[in-house]
């Protein structure tokens, strides 16, 4: 009896002590924090730093060693005119897409949000195009866009809209608009759910209040429902940039880049000449122009919802 108690007693502060390292709140906070902090310096840290060294080299496919080379392959980078093309094409396909994704995130938050039979299904219908791997859905687009076969175009034609065939992929400017709007069937969902989330967040009252003043629809869209979601419509449009800027699956599976590289982006030129054409200097020094693209727009658009909540 005497021994139970003496290890019961020797046991109780081993339990308070563990109770107090589980009671610390800092001790928590790291811990709960360092798988992310673990993952994002394997997967983003450790590349982005061999991109930078890389970028300063002379490093190949076929001579893997680091000799420094300066800002020779910046040089070179600066005097290819399909970087400027691609640089010119990423801003386009991100602002053009952003908007695309932005405004029928809108439109399809409030259709969700309403009350009508089989909404869970329309849901779930709607969100495939975001959960759907990027690379299997735009190869039905491929398919869906192809110059003989298209269904699109079979459609057009018997609605007497066009005589032959488009052929979406082999122009330019067709080319661009197919791939833009590609992206934003793909990242529309994400948006609407981010979208929905802040109009059901939107207090009863202040809509029935502006029912019972008389306000239509679009009245109390662009006067209430507008005006206290544009933080959350901000956010929305912060993730379809980030995610736009820095994709080249769209473009490389449609199109490869072409027509004559009308839909060549930085990261899809970067993955060319870095890996198909084994130049890795040249390929870190086009991917590292991502870096304060997407930073100079990411704190832009933060800033801008920082205005709105202070507003």
């Amino acid at each position: 009896m005497t021994s139970t108690r003496t290890e019961a007693a020797t046991a109780a502060p081993d339990v308070r002590g563990k109770a107090r390292l589980a009671d610390r709140e800092g001790f928590l906070a790291w811990a709960m924090l360092l798988p992310s902090v673990v993952y994002i310096v394997a997967l983003v840290g450790v590349p982005f730093l061999l991109a930078i060294a890389f970028a300063f080299s002379d490093v190949t496919t076929g001579d893997p060693s680091f000799d420094f080379v300066g800002f020779d392959n910046f040089r070179a980078v600066f005097d290819d005119g399909v970087f400027w093309r691609a640089l010119r094409n990423t801003l386009v396909f991100t602002l053009a897409s952003m908007v695309l994704i932005v405004v029928f995130g809108k439109i399809l938050a409030n259709i969700l949000v309403a009350d009508f039979h089989g909404k869970w299904f329309v849901r779930f219908l709607v969100l495939l195009p975001w959960t759907t791997p990027v690379a299997l859905s735009t190869i039905s687009w491929l398919w869906f866009l192809d110059s003989i076969y298209s269904p699109v175009d079979w459609v057009l034609r018997h609605l007497g809209l066009i005589d032959g065939n488009v052929v979406w992929l082999g122009r330019p400017g067709t080319a661009m608009a197919s791939v833009v709007a590609v992206q934003a069937w793909r990242l529309t969902p994400l948006a609407a759910v981010i979208v929905m989330a802040g109009l059901v967040a939107i207090p009863r009252d202040i809509d029935e209040a502006a029912r019972i003043d008389g306000a239509g629809f679009w009245r109390r869209m662009v006067e209430v429902t507008i005006p206290l979601t544009l933080p959350v419509i901000a956010v929305a449009a912060l993730f379809g940039a980030i995610m736009t800027f820095t994709d080249m699956t769209v473009s490389y599976v449609l199109t490869r880049g072409g027509p004559t590289h009308a839909t060549d982006v930085l990261a899809s030129w970067a993955y060319f000449r870095g890996i198909e054409g084994g130049d890795v200097g040249q390929g870190a020094a086009i991917a590292l122009f991502l870096f304060p693209l997407l930073l100079a727009g990411a704190i832009a658009i933060l800033r801008a919802v920082r205005r709105l909540e202070a507003g």
